[in-house]
Order: structure tokens, then C-alpha cells, then sequence
């Protein structure tokens, strides 16, 4: 059975990115879209990460472009993130969440979540939370604010 971390995945600068590094860490996976209607989620996100990193959590950002609402280039990308809502958290390229091209990282979170949940992403700023193991805690729909999130990430990182 795959986890998180037997996944890479390439970060906004091109480089290719273990996510074996995040191994042992709470993680929230979200697919982001910079033109979105939900983008102020952005300001959230980075308040969970800034308000959890010292006890072994990271946000994970992943834009999309299926719903037709980021931006082309990933130096853009990037740019709006830190310009608009100082996005600090890891940021990768734009990737597939739904089909058949569909990147691996989604592929296996859809799966992960089971049942119903592991149907498509239906829009941006749908967001998974996954345990120190590895494995998909819960999934969350685009219109739950980061903030709603706080006390599942508190329940994990404090989980054996």
C-alpha cells in the first residue's frame, strides 16, 4: 500500500521534489487555483502552516488549471502566491486532478479517501489531510476554510 511519501512531484522552480520529506509530518494537500473565487483561501492555508510547522506540519500546494482558473506560468504562480497572501508553504507545478493525466499524488489521494470521497475533485481548493503515516486522514470540499481544519490538524499531530 502507497503512502504519501512514495510520491515526487516537481516544485514550482522545475526541480523534482521527494515527498519523502515530508515523511513523519501532518500534511494538507490542496489543489490550488491562483483566478479562483476561493484563491483567499491562500491567506488561511498559510496560517495553518505558520501556526503548526513547529510541531511537524506543512501545507502542500498544488495548482490546477482543469477548472480553467490559474494562472499559464509557474514563475507567475509563485509570484501571486507570496505577492497576494505570502505563501511560504511548498508549492509544486501545475498538475491534473481528475482523468486520465491525472497526477499520481491525486490519483492516490482520490483512492485513499474511499467510497464516495475518492470520487472526482469536483473544484479548487479541495483539501486532504493526511496523518504522520502517510494516509489520508479526511477530505475536505473547497467552501471548508482552512480554518475549520485547525482542530483535525491539532487531533493528528497529537495522534500516536
Amino acid at each position: 500500500m502507497s503512502s504519501l511519501t512514495d510520491f515526487t512531484a516537481t516544485a514550482l522552480t522545475g526541480d523534482e521534489r521527494s515527498l519523502s520529506e515530508f515523511a513523519g509530518q501532518v500534511t494538507l494537500v490542496v489543489n490550488t487555483a491562483s483566478k479562483c473565487g476561493f484563491a483567499p483561501q491562500f491567506e488561511g492555508l498559510e496560517a495553518l502552516h505558520q501556526q503548526f510547522q513547529d510541531q511537524g506540519f506543512t501545507v502542500l500546494g498544488f495548482p490546477s488549471n482543469q477548472f480553467k482558473q490559474e494562472l499559464a506560468d509557474a514563475e507567475d504562480i509563485g509570484a501571486y502566491c507570496q505577492k497576494n497572501y505570502g505563501v511560504t508553504f511548498p508549492m509544486f507545478a501545475t498538475v491534473d486532478v481528475n482523468g486520465r493525466h491525472a497526477h499520481p499524488v491525486y490519483q492516490w489521494l482520490r483512492s485513499e479517501a474511499g467510497g464516495a470521497l475518492g470520487s472526482a475533485i469536483k473544484w479548487n481548493f479541495t483539501k486532504f489531510l493526511v496523518g504522520r503515516d502517510g494516509h489520508v486522514i479526511k477530505r475536505y470540499g473547497s467552501s471548508t476554510e482552512p480554518a475549520a481544519i485547525a482542530a483535525d490538524i491539532e487531533a493528528a499531530l497529537t495522534a500516536d
